[in-house]
């Protein structure tokens, strides 16, 4: 039997989970489920949200949390990856884990990894280490309810070790095509396969070549499904400062002149996602107000955020053809009609021709760089490729920091520059201008929700509100 690692401050806890960094991605359930049993199976001790989806799963599963949040419920949230920190994967009522929080929760499950691997001989990968430290964590803290973003596909994501009270599949396009197939009925059975037998799934909406297998799960599995553009979806919107004003059909009831104070219209439809999952979740119509709240405090850094106003600097996550699609269509809407200064770095095995052509036409100059990531796509060849699907000249600058700094000089006060490409891209331009802070909602209060039964509203009291 081994020791238990000594595992005292942060510093060692990341030292800790990094140390797999090397052990790649291995998609397969037999080391987390083997992993999660040996702990007492945490997952267990409370109910859980599993968001998959090719965009928009952080932000739904952050706006999942905040509407349950204001309605009294404990949550727990797990996403990634991380802009700034690797605590930003880990939320409870809302809040990012403290770096003592996060050392703790390490230290809790550290000797469990080290045991597990030596008995069976395996090695437990950094995103099967990081689930595991948010499935013990929220045990811990005995949340009411986890939120869990799928890590990558669905099917042989860590995250599946869970059974969910309700899935939801925000949307599908081609991505990771390495790793889950090279076509949208492909990606889509791989991402259905978190529905549960007899469960709950919301999906978003999906292209006719994703209708097929989902279908198929949900006869599979006898779950319910509730569509968006069928029992769901947005009745309007309109352009507004800082974000949009929707009017959103939900389930079980409409939800009129909700702020949401985020850039992109594809905003919205997460929005729509994350109402109709919260609704179906309660099991009833959700509070108005509350939720009313919930929205209009949101917070979703690296996504279409603006960092910087003279010049203006936008920030965005997108890391394939459909995200920058958001992200061009936000360019052309919401901001300046004029031509954009382009930081861009990419990872994996995407072609850059292929992501950024839906930039055509927005672009005044390309500058390539590469951010401090093991699976980051070579400068140079991010260059070529976009300077030739743009045709625009490109420039190499290898450091992002500087090339943001590059960039807002040759956009002068007056121009625009936008950074994409990946979140490793969208962190580090980020941390260049505001460092690596970010405002958590806040919103999680604790009170009854009104209960709905048979179509009438009991009362609910209010409590005193948590210290935040």
């Amino acid at each position: 039997m081994t020791d238990a690692p000594a595992i005292e401050d942060r510093a060692q806890a990341v030292a800790f989970l990094d140390a797999r960094i090397g052990s790649g991605a291995r998609p397969g359930l037999e080391r987390i489920t083997g992993l999660a049993e040996f702990m007492g199976d945490p997952q267990l001790a409370y109910s859980v949200i599993h968001i998959a989806g090719t965009n928009g799963k952080t932000t739904a599963s952050r706006l999942v949390s905040d509407i349950l949040g204001v309605h009294g419920y404990r949550t727990g949230t797990f996403t990634s990856p991380h802009l700034h920190r690797v605590e930003e994967r880990f939320s409870i009522d809302g809040q990012t884990i403290s770096p003592e929080g996060f050392t703790e929760a390490v230290s809790d499950i550290a000797w469990f990894v080290e045991e597990y691997e030596r008995r069976n001989e395996t090695t437990i990968t950094y995103f099967e280490v990081a689930a595991a430290i948010a499935l013990s964590a929220f045990a811990t803290a005995a949340i009411d309810v986890a939120v869990i973003e799928v890590g990558l596909g669905g099917r042989w994501d860590a995250t599946n070790v869970v059974v969910s009270d309700v899935a939801a599949i925000t949307g599908i396009a081609l991505d990771h095509t390495e790793y889950l197939g090279e076509t949208i009925g492909e990606i889509a059975g791989e991402k259905a396969a978190i529905i549960d037998q007899d469960g709950t799934v919301v999906t978003g909406p999906l292209p006719p070549g994703a209708e097929g297998p989902v279908t198929a799960r949900v006869a599979e599995t006898d779950a319910r499904w509730f569509r968006y553009g069928d029992d769901f979806s947005i009745e309007s919107e309109t352009l507004a400062v800082g974000g949009w004003v929707a009017d959103i059909e939900g389930i079980y009831a409409n939800y009129p002149d909700l702020y949401l104070p985020l850039h992109g219209r594809h905003q919205i439809v997460n929005l729509a996602t994350a109402i109709a999952v919260a609704e179906v979740f309660v099991g009833h119509r959700l509070e108005e107000d509350a939720l009313r709240v919930a929205v209009g405090a949101t917070s979703q850094p690296g996504r279409v955020e603006v960092v910087h106003r003279h010049p203006l600097v936008i920030v965005d996550g997108a890391h394939n053809q459909q995200g920058v699609e958001g992200l061009a269509e936000a360019l052309s809407v919401e901001f300046r009609d004029e031509a954009y200064q382009l930081v861009v770095g990419l990872r994996g095995a995407r072609s850059a021709g292929e992501v950024l052509v839906p930039l055509e036409g927005q672009i005044a100059h390309v500058w390539a760089t590469a951010p401090d990531d093991p699976a980051a796509q070579s400068a140079d060849e991010v260059a070529t490729a976009a300077a030739e699907v743009l045709g625009v000249e490109s420039t190499v600058v290898e450091d992002v920091a500087d090339a943001v700094a590059a960039a807002i000089e040759a956009a002068g006060p007056k121009g625009a520059v936008v950074a994409t490409g990946s979140l490793y891209l969208a962190g580090e331009a980020r941390a260049s201008l505001v460092g690596t802070d970010s405002e958590p909602s806040g919103v999680h209060v604790r009170y009854e929700a009104p209960v709905v039964i048979d179509g009438e509203e009991e009362e609910y009291e209010e409590e005193e509100e948590e210290e935040e």
